[in-house]
């Protein structure tokens, strides 16, 4: 049989993305389409680099192509990926695809811990990251990731001064720890705190990054509405733990990010310490806080589950270490990569609805 690139082209689309619901041509998924006798090959442009369903999609392309032309032909599937983004350009982080707020109702649920594996893993995945610290008066960052002694450099960029982030396990970092001795407390009133993060956002070269972390502090403060004032927000990532009392404030961050004036997309609940797993007991699991609070909550919200965390020993030692555990091997690593995954597909969903995002305008009476 001969096969022409037209078969190809008519096979593929019969396969449609699982998430966006649309067949990969109408997409523009496909890219350089060859064929040779009873051989194929191609590329598959995926929104992610980690993206979960993959080896979904290349199993889905090879059998539609074998269908429409013969169990014998050989197919080559390449996998790549082009991140989206439905950012504006303007000149606040214009080399950045998209900036997720990760955040809490109230402090203690391990968000820092969250956000930094969260970090490490996408970045695993393939992808450009950046994160910064947002808790002014209670930065982690600096341990987490083994870098407390170390301080930003200066670039000089277009005639400006600018602060150049550090790098560290492939994410791009920055913190008001890196440039604060650590044995001293930060006592600063609200403007000032949300003067450094403005520094944060406009002040540091971050290069081309896909996604930009943004580790917030508990509850919601002049922090959170300074961020929404100043950068076009993709998307809030809510982390709490399976008891009530942190349910309802995670209740509040949601409420809080869909104010009609703020208007964020929430992209899913992680729910943190979700059980207690001894190292040398890996199948039993202890509830300690309550059994799938975040959960249910998640589904009374309408908001997308994109992971349980348990409580292992070792996620606690590698944040003190400042090596995360998403680096190490075990079912810890398997569980931050899964988040990551999901998030990294919300993200992709979210930007399909083609709603570009604005910086938030509050007026007040």
């Amino acid at each position: 049989m001969n096969i022409s690139e037209n078969d190809v082209i008519e096979a593929l689309k019969t396969v449609d993305d699982p998430d966006l619901k649309k067949d990969l041509i109408t997409l523009n998924m496909i890219k350089d389409i060859v064929v040779s006798d009873n051989k194929v090959g191609f590329t598959v442009v995926l929104t992610t680099p980690a993206c979960p369903l993959k080896e979904i999609i290349r199993k889905d392309c090879i059998t539609a192509v074998k269908k429409f032309t013969s169990e014998d032909t050989e197919v080559e599937v390449n996998i790549t990926s082009h991140v989206t983004t439905v950012r504006n350009d303007g000149p606040v982080l214009p080399n950045i695809k998209n900036i997720i707020a990760v955040a809490s109702g109230k402090g203690g649920v391990g968000k820092s811990t969250v956000a930094c594996n969260l970090a490490v893993a996408l970045a695993q995945e393939g992808a450009k990251v950046g994160l910064i610290d947002a808790d002014i008066f209670g930065p982690s960052l600096p341990t987490m990731f083994n870098c407390e002694n170390e301080q930003p450099g200066l670039r000089d960029v277009n005639g400006k001064n600018m602060i150049v982030p550090l790098e560290q396990f492939g994410v791009k970092l920055i913190s008001i720890g890196f440039l604060t001795p650590p044995d001293k407390a930060i006592v600063w009133r609200g403007p000032m705190a949300s003067s450094a993060l403005k520094q944060f956002f406009m002040d540091t070269d971050w290069g081309d990054l896909d996604y930009l972390l943004i580790d917030l502090p508990p509850g919601t403060s002049d922090i959170h509405l300074t961020m929404v004032q100043t950068v076009p927000v993709t998307g809030a990532v809510i982390v709490t733990t399976p008891q009530k009392v942190a349910l309802m404030d995670a209740k509040k961050g949601i409420a809080m990010f869909k104010q009609p004036q703020i208007n964020v997309p929430i992209l899913g609940v992680v729910e943190n310490m979700s059980w207690f797993s001894p190292e040398e007991l890996p199948d039993n699991k202890y509830h300690i806080f309550g059994k799938d609070g975040g959960k249910k909550f998640a589904e009374e919200n309408d908001v997308v589950m994109l992971g349980q965390i348990p409580l292992y020993m070792g996620v606690r030692e590698s944040g003190d270490t400042g090596y995360p555990a998403a680096m190490k091997e075990g079912p810890a690593a398997e569980k931050f990569t899964e988040l990551a995954k999901n998030v990294a597909q919300q993200v992709a969903i979210r930007n399909a609805s083609n709603e570009k995002t604005k910086v938030v305008t509050i007026t007040t009476g």
